[in-house]
């Protein structure tokens, strides 16, 4: 199941992140999944913050750097690139593209995604965006 997991994680970002096609998320993730990253639970949720995620980088491109999988979870170690075209936590568009990384644990339920732990760089992101400058 390891493998199967692993292949599903690589389609999540290739197809559903990178690719834009957010209607995969029906077939990747449990209704009632648990995205203990967000607001909120379920699919539905997942889908309406992942829409809002690419009004603020309509450009986001993730590269898995490492996929490691063990029993129902993969663990993944992804750097993102995406330019703030929207305002973000109170900052407003910077129109600069950044790279910043994060790290993602996915369980598994059936086959499909039940829940995500996820970790991001927003502080050196929002350095490099010029929002925030080291003192």
């Amino acid at each position: 199941m390891s493998e199967q997991n692993k292949e599903l994680i690589r389609r999540f970002y290739e197809e559903l992140v990178n690719g834009r096609r957010l209607e995969l998320a029906d077939e990747m993730i449990l209704e009632d999944f648990d995205d203990h990253a967000a607001r909120g639970t379920g699919r539905e949720n997942f889908k309406k913050l992942y829409a809002v995620m690419l009004r603020i980088f309509p450009d986001i491109q993730a590269r898995i750097e490492d996929l490691i999988a063990e029993d129902d979870k993969v663990a993944a170690r992804v750097m993102f690139t995406a330019t703030q075209a929207g305002s973000f936590r109170g900052f407003p568009p910077a129109n600069r593209l950044a790279t910043f990384s994060g790290m993602d644990i996915f369980r598994f339920k059936d086959g499909k995604i039940a829940e995500r732990w996820a970790l991001r760089d927003f502080l050196g992101m929002l350095e490099k965006l010029g929002h925030l400058s080291r003192g």
